[in-house]
């Protein structure tokens, strides 16, 4: 039965960690050929809004449906959004590679490692607070 938590918690995580750069690549295409600032400013946006709704799905899930631990919940949710960044920071070096432009940034291997602790670990400690606070005015009421 454990085994079977494992696995469901995983494949969900390995969802979300795809939700999050298909909707960073989705929206930045549609704010490129965009004409003006602010309609770039606005699809960025969207874009945060999205991310930020699949995280609180994500973060419900693990709490509500699997019932787990505030630590748990927090480091499967961190998870997701890390590896959600790795597959971006992917994306962006293939991306430089198959479009062969003068832009290509010697620092864009250095993504790989950085984009996962830069989003993973806020996302820890806020899942983590989120959820002990979601447990603390359950627990009250």
């Amino acid at each position: 039965m454990d085994r079977l938590a494992n696995q469901r918690w995983l494949r969900v995580a390995m969802v979300f960690a795809i939700v999050y750069p298909v909707v960073g690549i989705l929206f930045a295409a549609l704010a490129n050929p965009s004409a003006s600032n602010e309609m770039r400013v606005t699809w960025r946006l969207a874009a945060w809004l999205a991310c930020i709704a699949a995280f609180a799905a994500h973060l419900g899930y693990e709490h509500f449906r699997l019932r787990n631990s505030p630590p748990r919940a927090a480091s499967h949710v961190s998870v997701a959004v890390a590896s959600g960044a790795f597959a971006l920071a992917v994306w962006i070096n293939v991306h430089a590679h198959w479009s062969a432009s003068s832009h290509q940034s010697p620092l864009a291997p250095l993504a790989l490692v950085v984009f996962p602790v830069v989003t993973g670990a806020p996302a820890f400690v806020v899942a983590l607070v989120a959820v002990v606070v979601l447990d603390r005015a359950r627990r009250s009421s």
